[in-house]
């Protein structure tokens, strides 16, 4: 499917190393000519300057990199303007970000962190939409991180609620989402 034929928005899912975002790169690479990654993550150590190495390794030199661990609408919005497919890697590292952002106070609200959440998340989902209105493939690549023990500290189990509740957000409004594991993606939504 050529980007610029239809527009739509897609999302990919599954665990560590589950080989999600070299799927999702595949399927930006089949999906259009011209790619525009949105870039999350921010190094804070050397395990995650490796794992940026590694996803920087694998892009072609021809897309074109968009550094957003925070206001990633508004990179999908300037994407939008020289790219007919978004890859956007990954919804849990931005909320990651967003939460290490929260002073311990709002924290403690856990309503309104769910609240803001949902914001958040929302205002990628409108950046999406309107990007598939105008004919583009919006990628969306995330973590299944609720599939494990329940986590023993309070951040770490509203980091894991919050993430499966953006995951279900955007899985609502994706016209496909794969699930992979092993390697190997499935196509969830379109056997439900």
């Amino acid at each position: 499917m050529n980007g610029t034929e239809t527009g739509r928005i897609v999302l990919v899912t599954g665990g560590a190393r589950s080989g999600k975002s070299t799927f999702a790169e595949k399927l930006a690479a089949q999906s259009g000519q011209r790619i525009g990654y949105i870039a999350t993550a921010q190094i804070y150590d050397e395990e995650m300057r490796f794992r940026v190495a590694l996803h920087q390794q694998r892009r072609p030199a021809n897309w074109q990199t968009y550094e957003a661990p925070f206001g990633a609408e508004e990179a999908i919005q300037a994407a939008c303007q020289q790219n007919d497919v978004i890859l956007f890697d990954c919804i849990t590292l931005y909320l990651s970000n967003l939460l290490c952002s929260l002073p311990e106070a709002e924290l403690a609200a856990q309503d309104k962190v769910y609240a803001l959440t949902r914001q958040k998340v929302g205002a990628l989902i409108t950046a999406a939409e309107a990007a598939a209105e105008r004919g583009l493939t919006v990628i969306f690549v995330t973590n299944e991180v609720g599939a494990g023990i329940v986590p023993e500290n309070k951040l770490s189990r509203i980091y894991r609620d919050i993430s499966g509740l953006a995951n279900q957000q955007i899985a609502q409004a994706a016209a496909d989402v794969y699930a992979v594991i092993a390697g190997i993606p499935v196509n969830i939504k379109a056997l439900a």
